[in-house]
């Protein structure tokens, strides 16, 4: 096994369009994990979310989240990406994010689409601050 430098983490973040997975707080403590698309703009990532969502609600209880990105072939790798979230942005910024999201999971030619699907009044476009970013490969080697 072996520790990611903070480079490497956020490399194996943007080399392939992988699910995150999303850990937020409910307002009575529970813990919520959700899978969602995201992208990085810098060490800060982006993604989408419906304003009634529960990862909605709950970042407007808590701003904290917890992200684990994940390779689930042998020797295996993750990364845990740790931060504050805010919802930020006008409907353009919606609609050019959701697009740029769309390319990266389903490819170019169906992001214009996506982006204008997802990029309507009811959709929040949420970026997270990171506080922590660690990762570890060849876990099973």
């Amino acid at each position: 096994m072996r520790k990611l430098s903070r480079a490497e983490c956020l490399a194996f973040m943007t080399a392939q369009p992988r699910t995150g997975k999303i850990a937020t707080v409910r307002p009575d403590g529970r813990p919520h994990v959700a899978p969602i698309w995201f992208i990085l703009d810098g060490d800060s990532m982006i993604f989408t979310t419906w304003r009634t969502s529960v990862k909605a609600a709950n970042l407007r209880h808590s701003p904290w989240i917890s992200l684990t990105v994940d390779d689930e072939t042998p020797p295996y790798a993750y990364v845990k990406y740790d931060g504050m979230a805010e919802f930020f942005g006008d409907l353009d910024d919606l609609r050019h994010w959701a697009t740029l999201i769309a390319g990266r999971y389903m490819g170019k030619e169906l992001a214009e689409a996506y982006g204008k699907r997802n990029g309507v009044e009811g959709e929040l476009l949420v970026r997270v601050t990171p506080t922590s970013i660690s990762g570890e490969t060849d876990i099973a080697g």
